[in-house]
C-alpha cells in the first residue's frame, strides 16, 4: 500500500510512523509512506497555506491552492483521498478495513480553523474524524489512522490472527477483547483465572467469550445494541 500525508508539520506523523510496527511495514514492503510538506506546493514567497475565511469569524481557514496542486501531483486513478477533520464520520474498524483494501491513499491534514469547502467538494473521498473532540492538528490523527489501517495489511503483524481476533474486528463480532494475562500467575495476591491454566480450549473460548460480552456491556454498552 501507498499512502502520502499533506501537512504542515511532518515530524508529527514522521516520528511515530518510523518506529516499531510502521517501521518494519516500510522495510518489509508492505508500505510505501511518504509525509509531505504541504508549504512545497505554495507559490508565493511567504509559502502562505492559510488566510482570512469569508463571512468573518475568528481563526485562520486553509487554502485550496496547495491543497489542489499536491493532490493533482500525486494522485493516480487508484488513489482515494481522506480528510482528517472533527466534522467527518467518527472512525470505526469497518471504515479502516474498508481503506486497508485501498491501493494508495492521500491523507489532508486540516489545521486552523479549517479547510477551504472547496477541497471537499472536489477532491475528498473520506471525511474522517477520530473522535468527539478538537486536536491541535490533523497529523496527529493521520498519524493515529495511518496505524490502524496499515496493521491490517496482510504480512504486517506476526500473526494474521490478531487483527482478526482483536476488539471491534468483524471476526471478533466487534465487541471488546477479553482480560488477558501472562507470568506470574500470582502478583500481590491477584491470582489468574484458573480456566486460563487448565489447558482446556474449549473452556477457555467460552470464558473468553462471556468475559469480552461484560466487558463490553460495562465499557462500550452501545456496541451491544
Amino acid at each position: 500500500m501507498k499512502i502520502d500525508i499533506l501537512t504542515i508539520f511532518p515530524a508529527v506523523c514522521s516520528v511515530p510512523l518510523g518506529e516499531s510496527m510502521m517501521k518494519r511495514a516500510q522495510e518489509g514492503g508492505q508500505l510505501d509512506l511518504a509525509v509531505h510538506d504541504l508549504r512545497e506546493w505554495t507559490t508565493d514567497k511567504h509559502r502562505r497555506v492559510d488566510d482570512t475565511p469569508y463571512g468573518g469569524g475568528q481563526g485562520m481557514v486553509m487554502k485550496p491552492e496547495p491543497f489542489f496542486a499536491a493532490v493533482e501531483e500525486l494522485r493516480t486513478p487508484e488513489t482515494k483521498v481522506v480528510l482528517m477533520t472533527p466534522q467527518g464520520q467518527r472512525l470505526g474498524q469497518p471504515a479502516v478495513e474498508a481503506m486497508a483494501s485501498e491501493a494508495h491513499l492521500i491523507i489532508l491534514c486540516g489545521h486552523y480553523e479549517g479547510v477551504d469547502h472547496r477541497v471537499v467538494e472536489a477532491l475528498v473521498d473520506y471525511e474522517i474524524s477520530i473522535g468527539d473532540y478538537v486536536l491541535t492538528n490533523g497529523a496527529i490523527a493521520a498519524a493515529v489512522l495511518v496505524d490502524a489501517v496499515v496493521r491490517l495489511i496482510p504480512g504486517v503483524l506476526g500473526d494474521e490472527r490478531s487483527a482478526e481476533e482483536e476488539s471491534f474486528s468483524a471476526e471478533g463480532g466487534r465487541i471488546l477483547e477479553a482480560p488477558c494475562y501472562t507470568k506470574p500467575g500470582d502478583f500481590r495476591g491477584m491470582a489468574v483465572p484458573e480456566v486460563l491454566l487448565s489447558g482446556h480450549h474449549g473452556k477457555i473460548g467460552e470464558w473468553k467469550k462471556a468475559q469480552a460480552v461484560e466487558r463490553t456491556r460495562e465499557n462500550r454498552p452501545d456496541l451491544l445494541e
